[in-house]
C-alpha cells in the first residue's frame, strides 16, 4: 500500500462505510451496482485491494483476460476493493467485491480490524434478495440494525433473521463483537425477473442511502432505466396469461398489506426524510 493510500485510510473524517458483495447476497446485482454508482458519483479512489489468493477459488470466480493491445494480455483477478471519496463534511468508504469462497472468518476479521482503526465509523451493508413482490410497485427495502440505540434512533427493527447466511451476516456478527454498529438495507427483487441488472432495485437502495449521506444523489439515468426495465417486464408478462395473473395477485396482496402505511405518520416520516436529504 502506498503512503498516499495509507493516509487516506488513517485520516478519515466521520467515515460512512457502505459495502456490498456480489453473489448470494446480491439479487439482480442491485447492491453492488448501488456501490458502483456511489463510487462513480463521488470519484472514489482505490485505496487498496485484498490479496485474492487468500479468499477466492479461481475455479469458481475466474480471473478475466483482456487485451489492451493485440500483443498484450492483462489478467484482472477477483478481489475485494476498498475505495475512498472525500465529501464536503465527511468521507465515504466503499467496500465491494465478489463474496469470498474461503476463509470467511479471516476475511471478516481483516475488514473489522481496518474499521476499528477509524473513529466510530457508520457502517451500512447493502444486499438484495429474491421475493414475492410485483415489479410494478415500488421495490421494498427493509432496514435493520444490530444495535438497540441505533435502531431506535433510525426507526429500524433489530435483526431477527435465523438461518443460512452469506458473508454479509458474518461481517455483521464480527462487527457486533467489535462494538461496531451496522445498518443493513435489503432490496426485494421480484423473483420472476431476477436476472441482472435490476435498476429499479438499485434505485431503491440508493434512495435509502441518501438518508445516511444527508444529501440527494445524482441518480443520472437510473430513473429512466428503471422505467424501461418495468416496461420490458410488462411486455414479457403480456405474452403469458399465467404470469400476468400471478403479477396481478402479487399487486393485490401488496396493496392490501401496505394500505395502513398511507397514514399521516408515514407521510410525515417521509417528509422528514426529504428535509434531511436537503439538509434543512
Amino acid at each position: 500500500m502506498s503512503e498516499q493510500h495509507y493516509i487516506q485510510l488513517r485520516d478519515l473524517r466521520d467515515p460512512l462505510v457502505v459495502m456490498a458483495f456480489s453473489g448470494w447476497n446480491d439479487a439482480g446485482s442491485a447492491a453492488t451496482q448501488a456501490v458502483e454508482h456511489l463510487g462513480d458519483e463521488f470519484d472514489a479512489e482505490l485505496a487498496f485491494e485484498l490479496d485474492p489468493d487468500d479468499y477466492y477459488d479461481f475455479q469458481v470466480n475466474r480471473p478475466q483476460v483482456s487485451r489492451p493491445e493485440p500483443t498484450e494480455q492483462e489478467i484482472a483477478w477477483p478481489t475485494t476493493s476498498i475505495e475512498v471519496a472525500h465529501l464536503s463534511t465527511r468521507d465515504l468508504v466503499l467496500i465491494s467485491g465478489p463474496e469470498p469462497n474461503m476463509r470467511w472468518r479471516q476475511f471478516a476479521r481483516t475488514l473489522v480490524s481496518m474499521m476499528r482503526s477509524w473513529d466510530s465509523p457508520q457502517v451500512v451493508m447493502l444486499g438484495a434478495l429474491l421475493a414475492d413482490t410485483p415489479h410494478t410497485r415500488p421495490i421494498p427495502v427493509s432496514g435493520t440494525a444490530n444495535d438497540i440505540q441505533q435502531a431506535e434512533e433510525l426507526g429500524l427493527e433489530l435483526s431477527t433473521y435465523e438461518g443460512p447466511t452469506g458473508i454479509t451476516g458474518v461481517i455483521q456478527a464480527a462487527c457486533a463483537e467489535a462494538g461496531i454498529s451496522v445498518v443493513s438495507l435489503w432490496a426485494a427483487v421480484p423473483h420472476y425477473v431476477s436476472h441482472a441488472p435490476s435498476p429499479k432495485a438499485t434505485l431503491a437502495l440508493l434512495n435509502r442511502v441518501e438518508d445516511f449521506l444527508g444529501r440527494s444523489l445524482d441518480l443520472r439515468e437510473l430513473p429512466e432505466l428503471s422505467r424501461a426495465w418495468e416496461r420490458g417486464v410488462d411486455e414479457l408478462a403480456s405474452e403469458d396469461s399465467e404470469i400476468a395473473e400471478y403479477i396481478a395477485t402479487l399487486e393485490r396482496q401488496q396493496d392490501e398489506t401496505e394500505l395502513p402505511e398511507a397514514s399521516g405518520d408515514a407521510i410525515a416520516a417521509e417528509f422528514q426524510r426529504y428535509l434531511r436529504r436537503r439538509g434543512e
